[in-house]
C-alpha cells in the first residue's frame, strides 16, 4: 500500500484504539517531553496475543503508528511479536518520512513495553522447545557474540535485556543495565534477526544488590556488588523466565566454563586469563549451572570481535564498561551522598598504628582495606589503610608490610564439595589465585563462619569481598570476608 493510503487508512479507521483500556499488560511510551504517547495493552492467550489495544495523543504519525502495531501483531506468537522493530512499524505504514519516524519508534517501545509486562506474568508460559535458548543481551559485543553463536548453531534465540537501574544523574549510555542500553540491545537483536523481550529487576536490584553496596560502606567494608547480583538477582529471574518461555537453557556472554567432575557441573576458568569471569559468577549455584551456557569461556577477547566483524555486527569494536552500572556517570561518594538513608559519617580521625592521629578525613566510607592513593598524608614512606573503625569513624594507616596476613577469616560461604578439596583462592576479582587451604576440613554445605589458611601472605585483604574458592581452576565455593583478618 502507497505511503499515503497506508498513512491514511489507519489515520481514519484505527485499529483497536481504546480497547484494552484495563488490560493486564501494557507499556506506554513518550509524554511530556515530545508531547506525543503511545499506550499499548495485550492480552495473551497460552502464548499467543489474542488480543491488542492502543491509546494515543499527539500528532496523526503516533495514532497511525499505534495503528499499525495492532494490525501487525494481534494473533502472532508472543516471541514473533517480539521481533516487531520500529522499523517495521514504519513500514506498514509504507515507509515515514525522517520527523514522523519518532512515531514508529514511540509505537515500538510501548509494545516491548507490554511484551515485557506478559512476561513477567507467571501465568504466561510456553511450551518446552527443544531448542529454543535464551541469550542474556546487554548491547555489548561479548553478549551479541553469544547470541550469535546460538543462532548460527541453528538454536532459535530469544534476546532478554535486563532493566536494573535508571539514574538521571548518571551516564546511562555507559552502564550495562539503563533503559539506553536496552533500547541498543533491542535494536542490535532485531538486526540480528531474534526476538527481544526485557525484564524490569529494577526494584529486586535496588533492594538486593544497591541498598546491600549503601549499607555495607556505611558499616565499614567494601562489598562486590557483581557478585551479588549474579547471584542472587541476574540469574535467577533469567533462569526463572527461561523455564516459563520453554527455554532449554540460558546463555550469556561471560568469559567462564563449565566443567564436570564425579558430582556434578563446577565453574572453571575461561581460556583467556586476562578475561576470566568465573570471581563474578562465584555465586552460582550447581544447579544453576546445569541449565547455562558460556560460549565465550574457550575464546580469547580477539577472537570474539573478530567474529563481531566477520559477522558485521556494529558493536564488534565497542569499548567495555569499566564501572560498575549503577556508578556509571558518577563517583561513589557523589552516588552515596545521593542514595544512602542514612546520615554520612563526616569528618574523622586517621590514626596510626600506635593510635597517634596523623590527621582527618571527610567519612571512613570514601576508604577500602589495602588503599595506597587518596589518603591524603605526607610520610617518609607510602601509607596504607590497614584498618577501618565504622563506628568510631576511624581510618587506620601504616606501611604495606602491616598488611599482610595468613589467615582469613570468612563468613556466609557456600562448599559445592568437601573444603578438604580446596587449594587456592582468589581474595579480589583481579587478583591471583593464592594457594591456600580451609580449616578444619569443613564438608560440602552452607557455613556461618570459616578460617583460611593461606600458604603465602596476601597484603591488602579487604572485609566484604568475596572469597572465591578454588580447587585448580575449578571454583568449589564462595564466602564474604569478614569483618578483619587474622593477623600473620
Amino acid at each position: 500500500m502507497p505511503y499515503l493510503t497506508a498513512f491514511a487508512d489507519h489515520l481514519s479507521a484505527p485499529r483497536g484504539r481504546g480497547r484494552l483500556a484495563g488490560a493486564a499488560h501494557t507499556g506506554a511510551a513518550g509524554g511530556a517531553a515530545c508531547g506525543d504517547l503511545v499506550r499499548i495493552g495485550l492480552r495473551v492467550e497460552r502464548g499467543t496475543v489474542a488480543e491488542v489495544g492502543f491509546d494515543a495523543r499527539g500528532c496523526g504519525a503516533t495514532l497511525a503508528a499505534g495503528s499499525a502495531v495492532v494490525e501487525l501483531v494481534e494473533g502472532l506468537p508472543l516471541l514473533a511479536a517480539a521481533r516487531l522493530s520500529a522499523a517495521d512499524v514504519a513500514g506498514a505504514l509504507g515507509g515515514l518520512v525522517l520527523p514522523k519516524r519518532h512515531a514508529a519508534e514511540l509505537a515500538s517501545d510501548a509494545l516491548h513495553g507490554a511484551i515485557g509486562a506478559a512476561i513477567r506474568d507467571p501465568a504466561t508460559r510456553l511450551p518446552p522447545v527443544a531448542d529454543r535458548t535464551l541469550v542474556a543481551m546487554s548491547g555489548g559485543v561479548d553478549s551479541a557474540v553469544a547470541a550469535l553463536l546460538a543462532r548460527d548453531a541453528g538454536e532459535e534465540v530469544v534476546a532478554v535485556t535486563l532493566e536494573l537501574w535508571a539514574d538521571p544523574a548518571g551516564d546511562g549510555d555507559a552502564s550495562c543495565c539503563s533503559p539506553q542500553a536496552l533500547l541498543g540491545a533491542r535494536s542490535l537483536a532485531h538486526r540480528m534477526g531474534l526476538a527481544h523481550l526485557s525484564l524490569d529487576q529494577r526494584e529486586r536490584f535496588r533492594a538486593r544488590v544497591v541498598d546491600d553496596f549503601l549499607s555495607e560502606h556505611q558499616a565499614g567494608r567494601t562489598p562486590n556488588p557483581c557478585v551479588r547480583c549474579n547471584g542472587l538477582v541476574r540469574f535467577d529471574a533469567m533462569l526463572e523466565l527461561a523455564e516459563r518461555l520453554g527455554a532449554g537453557r540460558l546463555v550469556t556472554g561471560h568469559y567462564a566454563r563449565i566443567e564436570r567432575d564425579g558430582e556434578g557441573p563446577l565453574l572453571r576458568a575461561a581460556a583467556d586469563p586476562e578475561k576470566d569471569q568465573t570471581y563474578m559468577l562465584a555465586r552460582l549455584a550447581p544447579a544453576q549451572l546445569d541449565r547455562l551456557g558460556f560460549p565465550l569461556g574457550a575464546l580469547h577477547k580477539a577472537e570474539v570481535r573478530e567474529l563481531a566483524r566477520a559477522a558485521e555486527l556494529p558493536v564488534a569494536d565497542k569499548a567495555e564498561s569499566q564501572d560498575l552500572c549503577f556508578l556509571a556517570g558518577t563517583g561513589r561518594e557523589r552516588f552515596m551522598a545521593r542514595h544512602a538513608s542514612g546520615e554520612a559519617s563526616g569528618r574523622g580521625e586517621i590514626l596510626d598504628l600506635g593510635g597517634r592521629v596523623l590527621g582527618a578525613h571527610e567519612g571512613q566510607e570514601r576508604f577500602t582495606v589495602g588503599q595506597r592513593r587518596g589518603i591524603g598524608l605526607a610520610a617518609p614512606e607510602p601509607l596504607y589503610v590497614l584498618e577501618k573503625d565504622a563506628r568510631a569513624n576511624r581510618v587506620t594507616v601504616g606501611p604495606r608490610a602491616a598488611l599482610a596476613t595468613r589467615r582469613v577469616r570468612l563468613a556466609g560461604g557456600e562448599l559445592h564439595r568437601p573444603g578438604a578439596r580446596i587449594d587456592g583462592v582468589k581474595l579480589r576479582y583481579r587478583s591471583r589465585a593464592t594457594r591456600c587451604r580451609i580449616e578444619g576440613d569443613p564438608p560440602a554445605g552452607r557455613h556461618e563462619e570459616l578460617t583460611l589458611a593461606l600458604e603465602q601472605p596476601v597484603h591488602g585483604v579487604a572485609p566484604g569481598q568475596t572469597a572465591c574458592l578454588l580447587e585448580g581452576e575449578r571454583v568449589v565455593g564462595w564466602a564474604t570476608i569478614r569483618g578483619g583478618h587474622v593477623a600473620a
